[in-house]
């Protein structure tokens, strides 16, 4: 009896448009499924940032040698766009939370929101939010929040790279952010609220860019769900598609080869073509077109292998 064939390992990354109300594990898992055959194998994968349940937007999923390079998508700048309700604090900061204190809304006009999109943008420190996964002490603060306890949380750097705001009417502001990683969008509605004078919280927000992608070249599950598994196939980028911002350096086959043992290489004699830098050099390495993986390059011109694809 001959021996059963080994299934192909889905590789390459999906950009999903995920819907409001469920989690961005519950996104990937049913994405997985979906990709999921007699001959696919699709347990090996991930995304690129979690989304809250709330949310909804641009979520990239990593399947198989692209879960390596996840990391590179986390770290990516991200895009997003929200309403801000006036008036209201909720515990969450979203319109999933309950209401913990109210406020008077103040007279605003455009030209006030310009100024505090002005204000806020730039390099600033925020204090995540109690209903976060961050962990204290290898708890997630949203378990700590749910038991009704307040944990200090140390502020973190983060980076407005550009902000609009925009008001829709006396109590409801639109805001349309690019942000580093990192960055809570409801604790900058807080602060564009209490800029303002007043409390507030969102009621909608979505994801409309990250790494280099955006929204609209996203599938939602519903229309994942209606392709064939070939059409599936075909809407996977390639597994470096998240590096696009991370330089090139070409090798040959003989070099890569010696690469896939952990060997290090010299390539000082290719140092010129890179941007200049000091130290070390993260960079993407082709073999006759063909990604093979990435690795980090210093100035004396040595080369060592630091995440290849199989």
């Amino acid at each position: 009896m001959g021996q059963p064939s080994q299934k192909t390992v889905v590789s390459g990354i999906l950009l999903l448009d995920k819907p409001a109300d469920i989690s961005s594990h519950s996104a990937l898992a049913k994405a997985k499924y979906l990709y999921k055959s007699d001959l696919h194998d699709s347990k090996k994968a991930g995304h690129t940032g979690t989304l809250d349940p709330m949310a909804t937007g641009l979520l990239p999923i990593c399947f198989g040698d692209a879960t390596k390079f996840a990391q590179y998508g986390l770290d990516a700048d991200k895009g997003y766009t929200a309403l801000i309700r006036l008036g209201a604090k909720t515990d969450t900061g979203d319109r999933q939370g309950l209401t913990i204190k109210t406020a008077a809304i103040l007279s605003f006009d455009q030209s006030r929101l310009d100024e505090i999109a002005n204000t806020l943008t730039g390099e600033q420190m925020q204090v995540p939010p109690m209903y976060s996964a961050l962990k204290k002490d290898g708890k997630k603060l949203y378990e700590y929040a749910r038991e009704g306890i307040d944990v200090e949380r140390a502020a973190r750097p983060i980076v407005i790279r550009q902000l609009t705001l925009t008001k829709l009417d006396d109590e409801t502001v639109e805001l349309s952010v690019i942000c580093s990683k990192g960055t809570y969008v409801r604790v900058l509605g807080e602060s564009i609220a209490e800029q303002l004078g007043t409390l507030g919280y969102l009621i909608s927000l979505r994801r409309t860019a990250t790494g280099g992608f955006d929204v609209t070249a996203a599938v939602s599950l519903d229309r994942l769900s209606e392709l064939s598994l070939s059409e599936k196939i075909d809407r996977l980028l390639p597994v470096d598609a998240l590096m696009a911002h991370v330089p090139i350096l070409s090798v040959d086959d003989c070099e890569a080869e010696r690469l896939k043992l952990g060997q290090r290489l010299n390539v000082k004699d290719r140092i010129d073509s890179l941007p200049q830098f000091i130290d070390t050099l993260l960079v993407r390495l082709y073999a006759e077109q063909t990604f093979i993986g990435l690795a980090e390059v210093s100035t004396s011109g040595r080369l060592q292998p630091k995440k290849l694809v199989a």
